[in-house]
């Protein structure tokens, strides 16, 4: 059987070292592929299957926090004409406890990524009300006692930054004495310190 003639449609001659296109079997030579043609993007997972364990883990938490503070305006009631202690109270050690748990979260424990949705901003977000603070300061004005407004909203802003700041103060140093436990880990900063004297 004769040898098929090297120019003919059935060869397949590949580029060589100078440079020459590739042949089909067709004989039509393939078209070089630019650099900077478009790749096409993998497909992408819906945002709302990763997002939906946070809104779930968000909403049960803030309604156990909305529970824990309607008991709390059950248990201490303040009366109509009387000073919104129950809604400072609550406002000022909801921040202190968010200090804390920020700083446990963020600087000390290897928490699961929802811990944090769950605690910061649902049971704790559920817990404080500053929109009943709002109200509770239109009621007041309303009512013809401005100068308890003004004391009620500097007293509640002032008390509730003090009490964040006091959280993060007290806790830092407090987590740093103790060693780690299971499921903690060490700060950011201690592992970096440690990997550059390794």
């Amino acid at each position: 059987m004769p040898a098929p003639h090297p120019n003919g449609p059935e060869a397949r001659r590949f580029p060589s070292s100078g440079g020459a296109a590739a042949l089909e079997p067709s004989g039509t030579p393939e078209a070089p592929q630019s650099p900077d043609a478009p790749v096409a993007d993998p497909p992408h997972p819906a945002p709302w299957h990763g997002q939906a364990p946070v809104v779930a883990v968000v909403a049960v938490g803030g309604g156990i926090g909305a529970a824990a503070r309607y008991g709390a305006s059950l248990l201490w009631p303040t009366g109509t004409a009387g000073f919104p202690w129950t809604t400072f109270w609550v406002n000022v050690v909801g921040c202190f406890v968010i200090g804390l748990v920020m700083v446990a979260i963020t600087e000390r424990c290897a928490a699961h990524r929802l811990v944090r949705p769950f605690f910061g901003t649902g049971v704790l977000g559920g817990f404080t009300t500053f929109s009943t603070y709002a109200v509770d300061i239109q009621r007041l004005m309303e009512e013809g006692r401005p100068a308890t407004a003004l004391a009620y909203l500097a007293a509640t802003l002032l008390a509730a930054l003090t009490a964040v700041w006091l959280a993060a103060t007290t806790a830092r140093p407090a987590l740093r004495t103790r060693p780690p436990r299971a499921g903690f880990a060490e700060p950011a900063a201690a592992r970096e310190k440690g990997k550059r004297s390794s």
